[in-house]
């Protein structure tokens, strides 16, 4: 635990749930910061309201009257007397609007200001993929390859969006046939130090949803690397950029086309922290308070190679093999699962 002089903030509410709250409250305990837990009806049982200092229930078990709820969320970190709001990933991570509700409250928005959210623009070029621009986790994407099926494209990907994220919005990305999706890794200050935790390689996907993601990327020149996140950080000075973001790329032809930039942690953060040695969480943390990054580009050196495998629940005998939620039952194919698991750990 951090002495009581290093300690960031007395008290954070975590507007999310499931593992990337225990992330957050793992994070927060490690420094001496007791943490609030907000949850629907559904979630007050869940491990991670369990484990919270204290715990609000922000409404009924659909996502558009809890999580998604702003006031209520506010109005949760009020009453616990918070001084900080922690998004994780997913919900209201990437909202402006949230962002700019939360610091004109009083509090503390533990990511990049609202107008730097709202600047990050995305490539548009045909064919274009149509993405909720609420939503992450392969859903709310359509791809389009003609101008006569854009329009409805973008009505159907709307219509989605606001029914799984609350939020209608949506935008164009330029669609590459064959491409290798390659992330960038940032940490900022408000005092214009940028720097980037090298790459991510997160090519290996079912359905837009990504499967395995591992770094460094297999087979990218070095040099090529360091340019790319070089340009990232600069970008990051440039529009005075605070907090942990990803520069998300697609590397097609030896050559990185810019598709959007993600201003929240994510997912797969945890493969970069393992080859750098940086807990991401933690610099979130003292940023958002408003230190200075403790190490600077020259500091910062990859060593080993981590993989992240994600685990889907589907249901093969329906006709599309759709997501599906269920209890996990051992039987003798998943008996090797915790093995095989380790050992892409190690």
């Amino acid at each position: 635990m951090a002495p009581a002089s290093d300690k960031l903030f007395d008290k954070v509410l975590i507007a999310n749930r499931g593992e990337i709250a225990l992330r957050i409250q793992r994070a927060c305990r490690e420094l001496g910061i007791k943490t609030v837990a907000v949850h629907s009806e559904a979630d007050r049982d869940a491990k991670y309201v369990a484990l919270a200092d204290e715990s609000v229930c922000i409404g009924p078990p659909p996502s558009s009257l809890s999580y998604l709820n702003i006031p209520a969320i506010i109005a949760a970190a009020e009453v616990t007397d918070a001084q900080a709001i922690h998004p994780g990933y997913g919900f209201l991570s990437e909202n402006a609007d949230f962002a700019e509700k939360v610091e004109r409250s009083g509090f503390v928005f533990i990511g990049p200001r609202p107008e730097t959210i709202r600047l990050m623009a995305r490539a548009v070029g045909y064919p274009v993929i149509i993405k909720a621009a609420g939503g992450g986790g392969g859903r709310g994407m359509r791809v389009v390859h003609t101008e006569a099926a854009l329009l409805p494209g973008v009505m159907l990907t709307r219509s989605e969006a606001q029914s799984a994220f609350g939020n209608p919005s949506v935008y164009l990305e330029k669609f590459l046939a064959h491409p290798r999706h390659i992330e960038i890794q940032v940490l900022a200050d408000e005092h214009k130090n940028a720097v980037y935790l090298f790459e991510r390689d997160c090519s290996m996907q079912r359905r837009h949803q990504k499967i395995i993601e591992e770094a460094p990327a297999p087979s990218i020149n070095v040099r090529a690397i360091a340019r790319i996140g070089e340009r990232a950080a600069e970008a990051c000075r440039k529009i005075a950029y605070r907090g942990a973001g990803t520069f998300e790329f697609l590397f097609q032809d030896e050559e990185f086309h810019f598709i959007e930039m993600n201003t929240r942690i994510q997912v797969e953060h945890p493969v970069t922290e393992l080859v750098t040695g940086i807990d991401i969480v933690h610099e979130q943390l003292r940023i958002a308070a408003g230190q200075k990054l403790r190490f600077r580009q020259r500091d910062i050196v990859k060593r080993g190679h981590a993989i992240e495998c994600r685990i889907n629940a589907e249901d093969p005998w329906t006709d599309h093999v759709m997501a599906c939620a269920g209890r996990t039952r051992h039987s003798r194919r998943f008996a090797r699962l915790p093995e095989l698991l380790c050992a892409a750990e190690l």
